[in-house]
C-alpha cells in the first residue's frame, strides 16, 4: 500500500514548491516506508510513497509510458493487472515491470478514462497526461482507499491520500465546516464529499476528477453504483453454491503478494468465512491474528481460537489491557479530523499485532451491510412493518406524544426503551433510521449547540446525507435502500477509514475480498428476504456456509469490537474528560451550550444515564481540535 500527492497549477506553468511537496510526501511515510519518488514539471508536482507487496525489485512510482508523457501515482491494488496486461499487450503495448501500476498507465493510452472501469481492486491514483495537460484523478468503487483534495484560492489544486498531507499546505483553508460537524456529532464520522474544513473534500467512491491545466475547473464523474439487480437462480441451494464460488474467487485473486500474508480473525462470521476460504485455496497453514479483552462481555478471542483450530491456522492473539486508552492522542493524529469510532482502539492493536507477522491482512469488513448482518436492520424492517399499520396522519401525532412522554431508560435493555421506537415511528422511514443509531439524536444535538453555531447551521440537519442516498438509490425495497445509504455513508466513512488509517499507521495492508465490486454487484441483487430472514440476518450467508463453520460460529449473537467506555469515564479518564469539557476545552470554544456540556458529565458520573457515546464523541472532537492548532 502506498500514499499519493500532488500540486497542480491549474492557471498556468508556475513553478511548483519543491520543497513543499516532499514534506507532503513525508507527513504519510507511514503508508509506504520502502521508497520514495517525485515528478516535476512546469506547473505540476507529483509525489509517492511506496510499501512493496507485488515487484519488489521494480514499480518504483511515478511511473511512465514509453515518452514520458504520461505519468502516474497509484495507492492500492489492481487485482486483474495479469490478464489486462495481455489485453494490453495485445494491443502493442511493451512493459518493462511486473506491477500493477504499468496497467494503469498502458491502460490511460488505450481506453483514456474509461480505463477505471476495466480495473478491479482498490485503489486511489492521479494520472497527468502531458499532451491533454489534464490530471485526471480515480477512488475505486466502495471507497477503500481515501483520496483528499482542494483547489485553493491561489488556483493550485493539492491532493492526498490523507488530510495531513494537505494540512502541511499553508494556504490550504483551514475554517471549520459547521455541516461537517452536525454530519459528525450525528454519526460519529465526517461523510464523504466533506471533511472537517470548508474547501477541502473527499473524492466520492466510484467517481473520478479532471482538471485541466488553463481552465480551473473540476469535472467529476460517477462511473459506478451498486446495481441491486436482480440475480437468477433455480434453487437456494444453487445460489448458496454460486455464493461461496463468488466469495472464493474474491478471496484468491487477493492473496497474490511477494511479501508474507495473513487474516484477521475476529470469530464472527465474516472473517472466518475469509479464514475458510484462503485455507482451501493454499498448502501452508493461514497466519491469523485476533485481539482479545480482558473483560467480560467484550472477549471474542475464544470463538476466533475454534475457527483456527479447526483450520490450523498460526494464530496469534494479544489481550488487551481494560484500561489501553492511551492512544486517545494517536488517534487523533493518525484521523486528521474529528473520528468517534472506539472500536478504533482494537482495530489499532489488531493491525499493530499483524504487522509483526504479514505485510498484507485480509478483513472481513462488508458482510454486515451488505447481507443484512446489523440489528438495526431488524429493528428498521420492524417498525417499517408497524408504519404500514398506521396512516401518517394518525401515526406521526400518536407516536410524536408518545415519544415525548415516555421516559428515557438508556439503562435498561432495548425491549423496555421505547421511548426511541416511539420518536423514531414518528418520523418518515429515513428519518426514523437515522435517529436510530444517531450518536447524539435531533434533541440533544439542539441542546448541544449553541445559539450561535446553530445559526451558522442555517436550519442544515445531518439527516439530509440519508435522504440523498435514499433518492439516488437504484431500488425500492426498504430494507435494500438503507443498505445502499450504509454502504454509501458507514461503511465508507466509518469502517473503511477506521481500518485504512489503522492499518497504515503499522504500513500493513489490508485486503477486502467482500468488497470486491463484482461480488458486491451480484450480492446486492439477491432478494432481501434472503439476506434479512425473519429476525435472522445474513441469512443466505451464513446458511451457505455451514458446510464451513460451526453453528456456534455462525448463528451466536454479533458481538463486534467494543470498549468499556462507561467504566473509563467513571474512573480513569474522569479528569480527562472534564479538562477536554471545561478546562479551556469545548465549553471555550463557542459551538456548544455549556450548561448542556455538564448535564451530560454529571448524569454519567452519578450513573442516572451512561451517556458514553455521547461524551466519547466530544472527547475525540477536542482531541482533534487539539491536532489541528
Amino acid at each position: 500500500m502506498c500514499g499519493i500527492a500532488g500540486i497542480l497549477d491549474t492557471r498556468g506553468q508556475r513553478d511548483i514548491d519543491r520543497d513543499l511537496l516532499e514534506r507532503m510526501n513525508q507527513s504519510q511515510f507511514h503508508r509506504g516506508p520502502d521508497e520514495g519518488g517525485q515528478h516535476f514539471e512546469p506547473g505540476l508536482g507529483l509525489a509517492h510513497r511506496r510499501l512493496s507487496i507485488i515487484d519488489l525489485s521494480s514499480g518504483q512510482q511515478p511511473m511512465y509510458n514509453h515518452d514520458k508523457s504520461v505519468c502516474v501515482v497509484f495507492n492500492g491494488e489492481i487485482y486483474n493487472f495479469p490478464s489486462l496486461r495481455k489485453e494490453l499487450e495485445a494491443k502493442g503495448y511493451a512493459f518493462k515491470s511486473h506491477c500493477d501500476t504499468e496497467v494503469i498507465v498502458h491502460g490511460w493510452s488505450a481506453w483514456g478514462e474509461a480505463c477505471v472501469e476495466k480495473f478491479r481492486g482498490m485503489f486511489a491514483f492521479a494520472i497527468w497526461d502531458r499532451q491533454q495537460r489534464s490530471l485526471f484523478l480515480a477512488r475505486d468503487r466502495m471507497g477503500i482507499k481515501p483520496l483528499f483534495y482542494s483547489l485553493l484560492p491561489d488556483g493550485q489544486f493539492i491532493f492526498g491520500s490523507e488530510l495531513k498531507v494537505l494540512k502541511c499546505h499553508p494556504s490550504l483553508p483551514t475554517k471549520i465546516n459547521p455541516q461537517a460537524v452536525e454530519d459528525y456529532f450525528s454519526l460519529g464520522y465526517i461523510p464523504e464529499p466533506k471533511t472537517i474544513y470548508q474547501g477541502v473534500c473527499k473524492l466520492y467512491p466510484g467517481h473520478t476528477l479532471t482538471i485541466t491545466q488553463g481552465e480551473g475547473e473540476l469535472r467529476p464523474n460517477e462511473y459506478w453504483d451498486i446495481p441491486f439487480a436482480p440475480v437468477p437462480f433455480s434453487s437456494k441451494q444453487d445460489l448458496e453454491e454460486e455464493l461461496i464460488h463468488r466469495l472464493r474467487e474474491a478471496v484468491d485473486i487477493r492473496m497474490v503478494a511477494e511479501v508474507p500474508l495473513g487474516a484477521f480473525l475476529s470469530g464472527g462470521v465474516d472473517s472466518s468465512a475469509v479464514v475458510a476460504m484462503m485455507a482451501g485455496l493454499q498448502n501452508e497453514p493461514v497466519n491469523t491474528c485476533s485481539i482479545g479483552f480482558d473483560v467480560k462481555g467484550y472477549d471474542e478471542s475464544i470463538h476466533a481460537q475454534e475457527v483456527a483450530e479447526q483450520y490450523h491456522t498460526r494464530h496469534h492473539v494479544n489481550t488487551v489491557d481494560p484500561n489501553d486508552f492511551d492512544l486517545i492522542e494517536e488517534l487523533a493524529n493518525l484521523y486528521d479530523e474529528p473520528f468517534a469510532d472506539s472500536s478504533a482502539l482494537p482495530t489499532y492493536r489488531v493491525c499493530q499485532l499483524a504487522k509483526q507477522r504479514v505485510t498484507v491482512a485480509l478483513s472481513g469488513d462488508g458482510g454486515d451491510e451488505h447481507f443484512a448482518g446489523y440489528r438495526r436492520y431488524r429493528w428498521h424492517m420492524n417498525e417499517e412493518k408497524m408504519r404500514g399499520l398506521l396512516p401518517d396522519t394518525i401515526r406521526q401525532p400518536l407516536f410524536g406524544f408518545a415519544g415525548q412522554i415516555y421516559p428515557k431508560l438508556g439503562w435498561a435493555p432495548r425491549l423496555f426503551r421505547a421511548k426511541t421506537t416511539f420518536q423514531s415511528m414518528a418520523r418518515n422511514p429515513i428519518e426514523g433510521y437515522f435517529h436510530n443509531f444517531s450518536t447524539l439524536i435531533d434533541e440533544q444535538r439542539e441542546q448541544l449547540f449553541s445559539g450561535a453555531f446553530k445559526r451558522e447551521l442555517q436550519g442544515y440537519k445531518a439527516y439530509e446525507v440519508f435522504h440523498h442516498y435514499a433518492a439516488k438509490a437504484p431500488t425500492d425495497d426498504p430494507l435494500s435502500i438503507v443498505q445502499y445509504i450504509d454502504m454509501k455513508t458507514y461503511l465508507t466513512g466509518d469502517i473503511l477509514t477506521k481500518v485504512d488509517r489503522a492499518s497504515m499507521a503499522h504500513s500493513l495492508e489490508v485486503r477486502v475480498p467482500l468488497l470486491d465490486h463484482k461480488f458486491v454487484e451480484w450480492v446486492s441483487g439477491i432478494p432481501s428476504s434472503m439476506k434479512l430472514k425473519g429476525q435472522q440476518g445474513k441469512a443466505i450467508f451464513k446458511s451457505s456456509l455451514e458446510p464451513h463453520l460451526s453453528n456456534n460460529i455462525l448463528y451466536r449473537d454479533k458481538m463486534g469490537f467494543a470498549v468499556p467506555l462507561a467504566r473509563w469515564f467513571r474512573g480513569p479518564l474522569k479528569k480527562k474528560l472534564y479538562a477536554s469539557l471545561f478546562d479551556g476545552g469545548l465549553s471555550a470554544t463557542g459551538m456548544f451550550d455549556s450548561k448542556y456540556l455538564e448535564k451530560l458529565f454529571d448524569q454519567h458520573q452519578s450513573g442516572q444515564r451512561d451517556n458514553s457515546a455521547a461524551l466519547w464523541t466530544l472527547l475525540m472532537f477536542n482531541e482533534s481540535l487539539k491536532s489541528c492548532e
